[in-house]
């Protein structure tokens, strides 16, 4: 069958195949510790789901208005006015099926073919093939460890171009954990002022703070909230992956467009999953605080771990719940007189030889690195942690 040019252009989410096989090998009675997962390993909180429950037991399973209810949109204006203190209207808010539906409503209203975007690498796995399924031109930023995986102003000047449309922002950052300061946000907004561009801000993981290190959303800054569009969803503070709920705040017109196309696609989102995102927000944090103090044991566990063992340097993450160690020098190694070369044969080598599943670092833009999520229990991380040294002491 002939199929459209704009899908040979793209890949399969490389988590999501990582997830899969690790699954396969599971159902197979195999014993792998995954590291691959991008979601809590926590319920999501009883109070969000009775609310879902009620809203099915009172009858609200039909249609909604396409960006969502009033009550659901009143919630995130709620919460935007309460956490970052910015002002939206109901024409300005949009709920869809996840903060990935989110972006790709985003691409398809904003970009065309001649359009480029700067997106900052490491870079979560969507963003490029979304601007591809766009025909626009996803324009790698490289950053360094030294500046905490963020791009700097220096690296946007030598990036941007005349065909520039917008700058991507993922602060914390999946996957580095990296996360942009405000004073370096400040920076940014000037450049991108300078430069009359958008910013597409991915805040899915904002309340995963660890350390002294403050979440600010480049939005709050003086002139960028009509510059902004911010995106933010339930999957991870509320650990709500499996119910698909992302919105995104924007100028109205914007809104208006991502509207029309999702009345084309999935229409609203599902119906009783919007009274559960309202008791998400405006019920009880206390479930937030308990699995942020969680995953903060985890990160300080598994960076001392990871850069304790032989040729192996892990950046220390201030949000979101991944590791990202640099695994070049193995990558110069072998196993039985087989090269592990780069991320791919590395990851190939730990499920195949430890029976520990990590993403391959080349997914994010980052060959040198893998992704370890520890929304994993204290024992998986440790059995998966002893795994991996033994089996870093086995290269030759």
């Amino acid at each position: 069958m002939d199929l459209a040019k704009r899908v040979t252009g793209i890949k399969q989410s490389p988590t999501l195949a990582i997830a899969a096989r690790e699954k396969q090998m599971k159902s197979e009675g195999i014993d792998v510790v995954g590291f691959g997962a991008g979601e809590p390993d926590f319920d999501t909180p009883d109070n969000i789901k009775q609310a879902a429950i009620k809203a099915l037991e009172d009858g609200f399973t039909k249609y909604t208005p396409v960006p969502g209810t009033d009550a659901a949109r009143d919630a995130i204006i709620g919460k935007l006015k309460r956490d970052q203190g910015l002002d939206y209207e109901r024409n300005q808010i949009i709920i869809s099926c996840g903060a990935k539906h989110t972006l790709y409503n985003i691409t398809q209203a904003l970009f065309q073919e001649g359009d480029e975007v700067l997106i900052p690498s490491p870079y979560w796995v969507s963003y490029p093939d979304q601007l591809i399924l766009a025909d626009a031109t996803p324009v790698i930023v490289e950053t360094a460890e030294v500046n905490g995986f963020t791009a700097t102003v220096k690296d946007l000047e030598e990036a941007v171009t005349e065909r520039t449309r917008a700058l991507v922002i993922n602060s914390p950052s999946n996957p580095t954990g990296g996360g942009y300061t405000r004073r370096q946000l400040e920076e940014i907004a000037d450049f991108v002022k300078e430069k009359d561009i958008l910013v597409i801000s991915d805040e899915i993981y904002e309340k995963l703070v660890y350390g002294d290190f403050e979440f600010t959303s480049i939005a709050q800054l003086p002139g960028m909230q009509d510059r902004t569009v911010l995106v933010n969803g339930f999957s991870k503070v509320y650990s709500m992956t499996g119910w698909r709920l992302g919105y995104a705040a924007a100028p109205a017109d914007l809104v208006g467009a991502m509207t029309k196309i999702q009345s084309q696609s999935t229409s609203n989102p599902t119906s009783f999953t919007l009274p559960a995102a309202v008791e998400a927000l405006n019920g009880p944090q206390d479930f937030v605080e308990m699995m942020v103090a969680e995953f903060d044991k985890r990160r300080r566990y598994i960076v001392e771990r990871l850069n304790g063992m032989d040729s192996v340097d892990c950046f220390d993450p201030v949000g979101a719940f991944y590791a990202f160690p640099n695994f070049a020098e193995l990558h110069k190694r072998s196993f039985k007189g087989k090269p592990i070369v780069d991320s791919t044969g590395m990851a190939d080598y730990l499920l195949g030889e430890a029976r520990v599943a990590v993403v391959p670092g080349i997914a994010f833009g980052a060959d040198d690195n893998a992704r370890l999520s520890f929304a994993t229990s204290m024992e998986n991380i440790e059995k998966g942690l002893d795994r991996i040294e033994a089996a870093i002491e086995d290269l030759e």
